[in-house]
């Protein structure tokens, strides 16, 4: 999939010489907490968002340090503290040249770039100019929509043993002598792992293949420092069942 698969297209956008309180006004009626900021011709220079608002003036809420943290910190950045907590216009408080993308970029690099830099939205642009947005709220309606294009289940015990033992054969946590057994849909996973988080992530594989009823957990791990061997928690409920 690529940024243009799933981005808003009808994109609200503010000048950079426009109020705090328009902004503020814009997105509480869109019901969004981002604004792209553009200049007179109608290109990106920036980024507003609700979090450009949380210390502010107005509600009293602007940053406040103790004079060895002001001495730490330095004038310039305290100025700079100053005019974004009152300025009143955008581009005195917006985040200038944003991450962006374009619509062409494959998605899993859309979503390297919000981890990367932490932000929550990214501007789509062609020659400048906005066309889109992706939000964290686009990725999840991706979700959704591939959720609904399952592959079929696979018909036979056979396929969905071939299923996972072809999932997991390129992992790395997945242990050399895993046996898995499938009977009516039922899967039953054994063998030795030397790391507890796999455990998980075999279940998840096996939960994840379509037509699998149930998994059962029979792996064994053994602690690689102390050799200890703890079994799972379906294995350790049914030994105390039979010792009781």
């Amino acid at each position: 999939m690529k940024a243009s698969d799933i981005m808003t297209r009808r994109v609200i956008t503010i000048g950079r010489g426009a109020s705090i309180m328009e902004a503020v006004r814009l997105m509480l009626q869109n019901r969004i907490s981002g604004l792209p900021v553009v200049d007179e011709k109608e290109r990106l220079v920036g980024i507003v968002t609700e979090g450009d608002f949380l210390r502010r003036a107005e509600t009293r809420t602007e940053r406040g340090r103790s004079r060895w943290l002001q001495f730490l910190v330095g004038p310039g950045r305290l100025a700079a503290e100053y005019v974004h907590s009152h300025g009143r216009k955008i581009e005195e408080v917006m985040t200038p040249e944003p991450h962006t993308v374009a619509a062409d970029t494959p998605l899993d690099q859309v979503v390297r770039l919000m981890e990367k830099h932490h932000v929550k939205r990214v501007p789509v642009v062609d020659d400048g100019r906005v066309v889109g947005i992706i939000s964290r709220a686009n990725l999840l309606h991706a979700l959704v929509s591939l959720a609904r294009d399952e592959p079929p289940a696979a018909k036979t015990d056979p396929d969905i043993r071939a299923r996972l033992l072809t999932e997991l054969a390129d992992k790395p946590w997945s242990p050399a002598r895993l046996n898995v057994v499938v009977r009516h849909g039922q899967v039953e996973l054994s063998g030795v792992i030397v790391d507890d988080r796999s455990r998980e992530a075999i279940k998840v594989a096996a939960e994840n293949v379509a037509g699998v009823t149930a998994v059962h957990d029979h792996l064994v791990w053994i602690e690689p420092m102390s050799g200890v061997v703890l079994y799972s928690q379906e294995d350790e409920a049914a030994r105390s069942a039979s010792a009781g």
